[in-house]
């Protein structure tokens, strides 16, 4: 039996204090992993409904949107996808569920969560790190979503059929100040120049829907609706409601609206 409770690693990051936690639930008979980030609990792998969600929604919509696309330099139907923030990994894992995915680029900005999947600590990392098809790069995906040169140092301005966010708590809570921009109508419609067009644009967020962001997707993608996601907290015995929000990326440059 697994031990109560382990602390599996601890660093400094920029970001603050950085925690990976393994508790054993007695009740429930199973290991539960968790990342703690100063005192905000990101992510629990007793909860993973809405990251799985994100990623099979994405590449579902974005299989069936490319295929009426014919310049693509994989074979059709097979589709290249960025994930923003690795985390305990289950949105890139279930990115890769799909036959249909030819390629994931997965963005991390912090250098120890890419080494705990390395080194196998958490429940999915085999998965990731012997898939051929993933590649797992440590970088600001905020950044590389404002600039020019994209996601793929080697090709410069490369264009994807789905770019896949889970990183900030809502659009509107956010792990830093900085990454506030990116979710005004200028920060979303770079990010829309990175997509083929068609394209779809996926964000997870903690809570429920949040309408006016939704109609912020729709002026800048040209389509979006959200997604809601509710799964049983047996912790509280009750249920609790998350989101992902799915824009696609229509033909036309939309032009950033006031707020």
């Amino acid at each position: 039996m697994s031990k109560l409770f382990e602390e599996l690693d601890y660093r400094e990051t920029p970001l603050g204090e950085l925690y990976l936690r393994r508790r054993r639930h007695i009740a429930l008979d199973l290991d539960v992993y968790e990342i703690k980030l100063g005192n905000d609990f990101l992510m629990s792998s007793m909860f993973t409904a809405s990251e799985i969600a994100l990623g099979r929604l994405g590449v579902a919509m974005a299989h069936s949107r490319s295929r009426s696309r014919s310049n693509l330099p994989d074979p059709p139907g097979r589709i290249d996808v960025v994930v923003g923030g690795l985390g305990l990994g289950y949105t890139a894992a279930a990115v890769l569920e799909s036959e249909n995915t030819g390629s994931l680029t997965v963005i991390e900005y912090l250098r120890p969560v890419i080494e705990w999947h390395q080194q196998g600590l958490l429940p999915v990392s085999s998965q990731l790190m012997t898939d051929p098809r993933c590649s797992v790069v440590q970088g600001d995906f905020f950044a590389c979503a404002a600039s020019e040169q994209g996601f793929d140092s080697v090709q410069p301005g490369r264009r994807f059929d789905a770019i896949l966010v889970d990183i900030d708590h809502t659009p509107e809570q956010w792990l830093s100040s900085s990454n506030e921009s990116f979710y005004h109508p200028e920060g979303l419609r770079h990010l829309k120049g990175h997509l083929h067009p068609g394209g779809v644009f996926g964000l997870w967020s903690n809570e429920p829907e949040a309408a006016e962001f939704t109609q912020r997707l729709a002026t800048v993608f040209g389509a979006a609706y959200a997604e809601l996601v509710v799964f049983h907290n047996p912790l509280q015995n009750r249920d609790f409601t998350q989101s992902v929000y799915i824009a696609i990326a229509e033909s036309g440059d939309a032009s950033p609206q006031p707020e």
